[in-house]
Parts: C-alpha cells; sequence; structure tokens
C-alpha cells in the first residue's frame, strides 16, 4: 500500500482529473413551459384537436408573461405538437397526426425503441406495485376523489384518446398519493415511454372492462389501507398489461421480419 501511495504522489498532486464536466444549460422560462405542455401531450392527457387554454389564462397557470407565453407556444408549433387558428372558434389546438403516415412513424418509433420498452416494463413491475402498497398507506380523501373521477372518466369515454387520458390520469392520482414526488416522477416517465405502444392494445369493451376491474381493485385495496392487497392487485394488473404490450411487440417484431426478408 505504501509503495501504491507513493506512486500516485510522484504522477503530481496536480494531475487533472480524466472527467470533463460540461456546463450546465438552464431552461429560460419559455422552454421550460413548452416542456410542460410537451409532456401533457406525450401523457396523452392533452388529446389531439383539444383546444388549449387562452394565452392570458395559460400565462396566470404557469406564472409567467404572455410574451414568454407566446414563446413557448411557437415554438410547440414549430415543432408540429400545436397550431394557432383563427376566427371565432379559435385558439392553440393540438394537432392530430396524419393517417397512415402517423401510424407509420408510430410503428416505427417503437420498433427503434424495443430494448427502451423492454427496460420500462421491467421498471414498471417493480415501481409500481410499490408505489400502490405506499398509497395505501398515505392517501388522502382528496387522492381518492381523484381515483374515483378517472375510473368514472374511464368509463364515459367516447374515443380511445379519451380512454388513455383518463387511465393515465387514475396512474398518477394513485402516484400523486404518495406524496413522493421522485414517485410521481416515475410514472409519469413510465407512461411516456410506454403510453406509444399501449395505444395498441386492445380497443375491445372485454379489455376496457378487465382494466376497469383492475383499476377498482386497486382503488378499493387504497381507499382501505390494505398495502398487502395494493401490491397484489397492482401486480396482477401490472402483469395482464405487460402481457398485453408483449404480445404487440411481438407482433411487430414479426411485421418487421417479414418486410425485410
Amino acid at each position: 500500500m505504501p509503495a501504491v501511495a507513493a506512486s500516485n504522489s510522484k504522477a503530481g498532486g496536480d494531475r487533472r482529473p480524466a472527467t470533463r464536466f460540461k456546463p450546465i444549460k438552464p431552461l429560460r422560462a419559455h422552454e421550460y413551459v413548452a416542456e410542460q405542455i410537451r409532456r401533457h401531450i406525450a401523457l396523452r392527457i392533452l388529446q389531439p384537436e383539444e383546444c388549449l387554454p387562452s394565452e392570458r389564462e395559460l400565462a396566470v397557470m404557469f406564472g409567467v408573461g404572455r410574451p414568454t407565453m407566446q414563446q413557448a407556444l411557437r415554438l410547440l408549433e414549430a415543432e408540429g405538437l400545436v397550431q394557432a387558428r383563427r376566427g371565432r372558434n379559435g385558439g392553440t389546438f393540438v394537432l392530430r397526426p396524419a393517417g397512415d403516415a402517423a401510424a407509420a412513424d408510430l410503428m416505427a418509433r417503437i420498433l427503434h425503441h424495443l430494448a427502451e420498452i423492454e427496460d420500462l416494463l421491467v421498471y414498471r413491475s417493480v415501481i409500481e406495485p410499490a408505489i400502490a402498497k405506499r398509497a395505501a398507506s398515505s392517501r388522502r380523501s382528496s387522492d381518492l376523489t381523484a381515483m374515483t373521477r378517472a375510473i368514472h372518466a374511464m368509463a364515459k369515454a367516447e374515443t380511445e384518446f379519451e380512454y388513455m387520458r383518463a387511465d393515465t390520469e387514475f396512474h398518477l392520482a394513485v402516484a400523486a398519493a404518495t406524496h413522493n414526488p421522485l414517485l410521481v416522477r416515475a410514472i409519469e416517465e413510465l407512461r411516456t415511454g410506454l403510453n406509444d405502444v399501449m395505444t395498441l392494445l386492445p380497443e375491445s369493451d372485454t379489455w376496457h372492462r378487465l382494466v376497469d376491474a383492475e383499476h377498482e381493485a386497486i382503488a378499493a385495496a387504497i381507499e382501505a389501507g390494505d398495502e398487502k392487497k395494493a401490491l397484489s392487485v397492482t401486480e396482477s394488473h401490472v402483469t395482464n398489461s405487460e402481457q398485453g404490450v408483449r404480445a404487440v411487440l411481438a407482433g411487430l417484431r414479426r411485421g418487421r421480419t417479414w418486410l425485410t426478408s
């Protein structure tokens, strides 16, 4: 050990570390606002063709000036995520991807991120049941109300976009019931990464009834404060969802093999 210490000393105490850190480039206010709206679009909380609140209302929500809000909306419009429309029924609308091109882009995006999706499925199986267990011990009445509201919204959904939004809101409500912002962020990241492939899950009434029943069981266990039950029913829900996602991925892989053979 002394010889090693001496060797290090001879190398010189002023030796620079191999690691090179890069300066942090902080987000400007309008970039931060744009990222929040972008995240809501990715989470399917904002639907295609949905009109955003007015610039004035958005500025109040974000606590920024209207010029900052206008910069953020221009940035999103340049990315093709929203469109400003004039006239009596004008406003800023979330854009709907166009037909076949959008479907092709969706498939390509999923195939490009297969490894990441696999990692997210494993991550979800570990983290989401634990979050439900934690929620059962820390939930408040307002959290239960949010879960119930999301379940009712799923039951009343008339389109798949509405169903997906309510589904996402339910899982975010469960995470919010932990009152731990890191766990909420974990669910946001999971939904952002998996929502593309989850849009390809069955749209049948049978599938929706199964998902609805599982959500109701999770909410009931959390309301009862039953941590063990919340853990087990969420594990079952995540497993069923994962099986569906993996079936979709297998189909996409077969399609890619066929196209390239």
